[in-house]
């Protein structure tokens, strides 16, 4: 068969949809040598170096906004194929499929969080997706999603048939693991102001990471215990976030809790090994990878028992309700306070985490495209 994948996430989304394309991508090329595979990149030209033969990179000129209000917004109806060239499957990994002549739709959807916690949602983001989603997955021959959950959610919430639905797990990459280099942990350690003692969150400064919660939690642990350790919130800005950085003011926390910003990708299992328990809060989640990340790592974890957590992490976490405030401060006081507890957790982490490996997704990803091209 020959394949297109549309590539400009990869591109242009340093985290999120964007490492997951990487990944997946990168795997496939060392997973099938047989197919044919065209990476499609809007309004870009990449050097993708290390590919194998069969694999080429077409670039388009017109800019991906562009393309989205064509296709999205406009429904002009060109077929992606004038553009990434003729091939037997289109597969889009980014929620949305462009119109297609010939070629059979395949659409990732990650998660349906803009249904279930609209509240949660950047208004324009979400009527993008209210639009855009369920017009792709009715013409895609095939949908992918990230988890059980994920996949039970597109049945119930937009009408997918069951039988039309592949899942194909997020992976961890090899490079998480603990780090032992010294030199390497205090160089990470100095260049975001970490403190000896901590516990880390990794993710997007928004409302349905559930950080309110979370910060009061903390609150609550250090009135409660004389736990010295500070939070460190991860990650870049997201919708509605001012709130959450005032909270911090307006707890009273002041350097007990500092936001780092965006880490950089090498740097991340340096930090959840320096981290003495990871905490993840999060209302909803297609998948879930930092948690399973920091599992990888060697560090004791702290979740919601929402969504597709409980899918992911199974039985090597402290799962908790993520509404429940005093939940969160119980759950982390117990692991913070039992170290036996941590190593417990630590050694059935590295053990879950070792069950979602990118090999495993691309082959996955191979069996989704086999039943599309019969």
């Amino acid at each position: 068969m020959h394949i297109t994948i549309d590539y400009t996430p990869a591109i242009r989304q340093t985290a999120g949809i964007g490492r997951y394309t990487r990944n997946l991508v990168s795997a496939l090329a060392e997973a099938d040598r047989e197919n044919q595979y065209t990476l499609f990149c809007a309004g870009a030209n990449p050097e993708l170096s290390g590919l194998p033969a069969n694999f080429s990179v077409r670039s388009s000129r017109v800019p991906e906004r562009l393309l989205n209000i064509g296709w999205h917004k406009l429904s002009l109806p060109f077929g992606a194929e004038h553009l990434a060239g003729p091939s037997d499957i289109f597969h889009s990994p980014d929620f949305t499929l462009p119109p297609l002549r010939a070629a059979r739709g395949v659409v990732t959807i990650h998660d349906l969080s803009f249904m279930r916690l609209p509240e949660c949602a950047d208004p324009g983001l979400r009527a993008h997706l209210l639009s855009s989603a369920p017009r792709a997955v009715a013409a895609a021959h095939r949908v992918l999603a990230d988890s059980m959950h994920t996949r039970d959610d597109l049945i119930e919430l937009l009408g997918v048939d069951a039988d039309k639905i592949s899942v194909v797990h997020a992976g961890v990459e090899a490079r998480f693991r603990p780090v032992r280099d010294l030199a390497h942990l205090e160089r990470v350690r100095a260049q975001y102001d970490l403190p000896e003692l901590f516990i880390l969150f990794v993710g997007t400064i928004e409302p349905r990471k559930n950080l309110s919660r979370l910060i009061s939690a903390y609150a609550a642990m250090r009135r409660q215990t004389a736990l010295p350790h500070q939070l460190i919130l991860c990650g870049a800005k997201g919708w509605l976030c001012d709130d959450i950085y005032r909270q911090v003011h307006d707890e009273g926390l002041g350097e007990d809790v500092k936001f780092p910003g965006f880490i950089a990708d090498q740097d991340l299992p340096a930090l959840y090994t320096l981290a003495d328990l990871f905490v993840f809060p999060s209302l909803y989640e297609g998948f879930g990878l930092p948690p399973l990340e920091a599992m990888a790592c060697g560090t004791a974890v702290v979740a919601g028992n929402n969504s597709s957590l409980p899918e992911v992490l199974g039985s090597a976490a402290l799962l908790v309700d993520a509404g429940d405030t005093d939940a969160i401060t119980e759950a982390m006081a117990t692991a913070l306070g039992n170290a036996s507890l941590r190593v417990r957790l630590a050694d059935m982490g590295r053990a879950q985490a070792a069950r979602f490996s990118w090999e495993s997704a691309a082959q996955q990803l191979l069996r989704a495209y086999e039943l599309v091209g019969h």
